[in-house]
């Protein structure tokens, strides 16, 4: 079975939990985040883009939220 999620979301929350998730596009990323941003540790908020080009990861062009 594929698994055709293309954001992954590693992310501390306030009481010391860990989020995990998977996204399947910027917008239900994007919704994600705002409905869990008052949980959230923003500065602890790591988002890995799967089909990031390689030239990209390297020169770390991303800003994704």
């Amino acid at each position: 079975m594929e698994n055709t999620s293309r954001y992954v979301v590693n992310a501390l929350g306030k009481g010391g939990e860990t989020y995990y998730t998977l996204c399947k596009d910027k917008q239900e990323l994007q919704t994600w985040i705002h409905n869990n941003r008052e949980k959230l540790v923003m500065d602890e908020l790591i988002i890995k883009d799967k089909k990031q080009s390689l030239f990209s990861k390297w020169f770390g062009l991303k800003k994704l939220y």
